[in-house]
C-alpha cells in the first residue's frame, strides 16, 4: 500500500516545523544576539574614564573607535537583515540593543540610567529606521 503525496506531506508537516519558521527563528536570533553582541563586544568591556595628558580633561567612558565599531556593526546587521524582512528588524534590533545597554548601565548609582535607556531606545530606533529606509530606497533603485 502506498501513501498519496498529500498524506505524506501532511504527516511530515506535523512532525517537523516548516522550513520558513526555522529561517525566521534563525533570522530573529541573529538580529537579537547580533545587536546585543554589538554592545557587549565593542562597548561594555571598557567603560573607564581617562585623562588627556595635554589638556588635563577627563574623557570617556568610550573611545571613538568603540562607538564607530559598534555603530558599523549595527548598520551591517540592519542592512543584512533588511534584505528579506524590513519591519521585524525595526521591532527587534533597537530593543535588543537597548536591553544589552541597560544591563551594564543599570549599575549606575545615580539612577539616571533609565533616562539613558530611553535615549538609547529612541536613538537606536531612529537610526534603524534611517538605515532601513536608505536600504529600501537603494533596493528600489536597483530593481
Amino acid at each position: 500500500m502506498t501513501d498519496s503525496p498529500d498524506s505524506r506531506a501532511s504527516r511530515h508537516d506535523r512532525r517537523t516545523p516548516p522550513r520558513g519558521s526555522l529561517r525566521l527563528l534563525g533570522w530573529a536570533a541573529f538580529v537579537v544576539l547580533g545587536s546585543a553582541a554589538a554592545w557587549f563586544g565593542w562597548m561594555a568591556w571598557d567603560q573607564e574614564y581617562w585623562v588627556d595628558p595635554d589638556t588635563g580633561m577627563e574623557h570617556g567612558p568610550y573611545r571613538a573607535w568603540q562607538v564607530i565599531g559598534c555603530g558599523l556593526t549595527l548598520v551591517a546587521i540592519a542592512v543584512w537583515t533588511s534584505r528579506s524582512r524590513w519591519w521585524p528588524t525595526v521591532l527587534l534590533l533597537p530593543p535588543s540593543f537597548t536591553l544589552a545597554w541597560s544591563v551594564t548601565a543599570s549599575e549606575d548609582m545615580t539612577g539616571l540610567w533609565m533616562v539613558g535607556a530611553i535615549m538609547v531606545a529612541i536613538g537606536s530606533t531612529a537610526g534603524t529606521l534611517i538605515v532601513l529606509g536608505i536600504t529600501r530606497l537603494v533596493k528600489k533603485i536597483h530593481a
